[in-house]
């Protein structure tokens, strides 16, 4: 296929699409912005999967963004070896995390009968595409050394080309297979976002931090027993 068309067209259908299905998905649904959350089904094995996925796939999620962000404070940082080698073993454990917690999300839908009936298709999708995203990134960590170097001058350029609307995939094109193929299937996630459960990261409450305090209150409820024996007993304190 034509590189013009995976990292040049493709990309911004994706966001397009991601953008304007998330809108229509609020307006239409809102109350579907949830994780829809399976833990009262099951707790245990969720808490081993979701801890190391969480703590794993966020910071590195994060770094991506610093370099895309920031890129001269990245290059300042990765400009000395010790803190190189220090950043890629962090990144390689921090793989190898999300790795762990994705399998044993996975296995819990498969070998839970109460979890697996309230997976969805959509929702089996997404985890096979998680699933794959970061043994991509494990392997070409591994394989590939100094990843977030040359992250750095490949990946980065072409990325910030695409959000200036001057797209430009000469950085990328000479890249391992491995390696585009994990920069489409993270363009593939950003389109099916919106229509998963990923799209609770939206729904945080912000505007819990400046609405009123509100007040609640205690009502305290007697059990009728107890409070026919108050009334026998002369206490006739009005019922709640």
């Amino acid at each position: 296929m034509d590189d013009s068309i995976l990292f040049v067209m493709f990309p911004y259908c994706a966001v397009i699409l991601a953008v304007i299905g998330g809108v229509y998905r609020y307006y239409a649904d809102r109350f579907s912005y949830s994780s829809l959350s399976s833990q009262l089904l099951e707790n245990r094995t969720l808490f081993w999967g979701a801890i190391p996925w969480h703590y794993g796939i966020v910071p590195v999620l994060l770094a991506h963004l610093a370099a895309l962000i920031v890129p001269g404070w990245w290059g300042v940082l990765l400009g000395d070896p010790i803190r190189l080698a220090v950043l890629e073993l962090a990144g390689m454990s921090l793989g190898f995390m999300a790795l762990a917690g994705i399998v044993i999300l996975i296995a819990r839908r498969l070998l839970h009968p109460r979890v697996r009936a309230v997976t969805s298709v959509m929702d089996w999708l997404l985890t096979a595409l998680l699933l794959l995203q970061v043994s991509l990134g494990v392997h070409i960590a591994f394989t590939y050394r100094w990843g977030s170097l040359w992250y750095h001058h490949t990946a980065v350029p072409w990325l910030r080309s695409l959000a200036t609307l001057l797209p430009d995939a000469a950085p990328i094109v000479h890249l391992p297979a491995a390696v585009r193929a994990h920069m489409v299937i993270g363009f593939v996630i950003i389109l099916l976002f919106p229509f998963t459960r990923l799209a609770h990261v939206f729904s945080f409450p912000l505007r819990y931090l400046w609405r009123p305090w509100q007040i609640v209150l205690w009502n305290r409820r007697f059990h009728p027993r107890r409070q026919k024996g108050r009334a026998g007993n002369g206490n006739h304190e009005p019922a709640p």
